[in-house]
């Protein structure tokens, strides 16, 4: 773990050279990890969704939207028993989202926000941090609605950096590092944009 400041710049330096954010859980000191391994989500035809999920979807049960509830979209992707984004993340991601890096990706079902997914945006890469969900699919139509969103804007990179049986579902699929890095120049050098 190498400790950080609250320098945007280099904030985003370390994220285009692979590491992440996280709090260690114990005293909430913030750091820069890097992983052996990375998780992708494709945004090609080995995208998949369960099956189960295809009626939520044709019945229109939610719309989508961007930075509606940012803040929101961090809470919930916060409150759960153990987890490694503290109060201080919250805000560099706060801060990070007021200069234009990091975004939420949201489903609604009326007025109330189903889901959201939380991600930083470098180039042609989205690089996912967390997501949660208030009713039930309303974080998997999100997962579905952003890669749709990100294909769309020929974004070359999903990065979900850890796998969990929840991404497998999708087509996640993992890479070791010097590829990931690999992958990460190539898609840093398109100008995509997220909105």
């Amino acid at each position: 773990m190498i400790p950080i400041k609250y320098d945007l710049d280099a904030i985003i330096r370390g994220y285009s050279q692979g590491y992440f954010l996280m709090a260690d859980g114990e005293g909430d000191d913030l750091g820069w990890y890097s992983s052996r391994q990375r998780t992708l989500i494709p945004l090609d035809d080995r995208f998949r969704y369960p099956k189960s999920l295809r009626r939520s979807l044709n019945q229109n049960r939610f719309r989508v939207a961007i930075n509606q509830a940012f803040e929101e979209v961090v809470n919930g992707c916060a409150d759960r028993d153990t987890t490694w984004i503290s109060a201080e993340l919250r805000q560099v991601y706060s801060e990070l989202h007021r200069a234009g890096w990091a975004y939420s990706f949201e489903t609604w079902q009326g007025n109330e926000l189903a889901g959201g997914i939380l991600g930083l945006v470098i180039g042609g890469a989205f690089i996912g941090e967390s997501m949660f969900f208030r009713i039930s699919e309303g974080s998997k139509v999100a997962m579905v609605k952003l890669v749709e969103h990100l294909h769309q804007r020929h974004f070359a990179l999903f990065d979900a950096q850890m796998m969990n049986p929840h991404l497998e579902r999708f087509g996640a699929y993992v890479i070791g590092d010097r590829e990931y890095k690999s992958l990460l120049k190539v898609a840093l050098k398109q100008n995509c944009s997220f909105l």
